[in-house]
């Protein structure tokens, strides 16, 4: 199990990447813009340098739903590697099979 924080704090950056995505959006296509004055490309970078850090989508850290545990995650099922062979071994996963050869 995760510390509580590290997973609190990782809910946080989810929740503000969500609601700062459009303005991230809005301000990456003014800056790419070609046919904007380049004094305006630059004050739309520095907009965007001053919004917050964690409001990055790529700072967001994939971690289990269960456990909160950062590594071995399985997109698919949003699960780590270890929950993941747990409740599949006790078929809690529909679709999933335990393979044996």
């Amino acid at each position: 199990m995760a510390k509580k924080s590290s997973v609190q704090k990782n809910l946080k950056r989810q929740r503000m990447a969500k609601s700062l995505a459009n303005k991230r959006a809005q301000l990456k296509a003014a800056i790419h813009d070609k046919n904007v004055s380049l004094e305006e490309r630059f004050a739309n970078v520095m907009k965007l340098a001053e919004l917050p850090r964690n409001s990055a989508k790529n700072r967001v850290r994939n971690r289990c739903e269960l456990t909160g545990r950062p590594r071995g995650y399985f997109r698919k099922f949003k699960l780590s590697r270890n929950m993941l062979r747990e409740l599949g071994g006790n078929g809690l996963i529909p679709g999933l099979i335990k393979s044996s050869w």
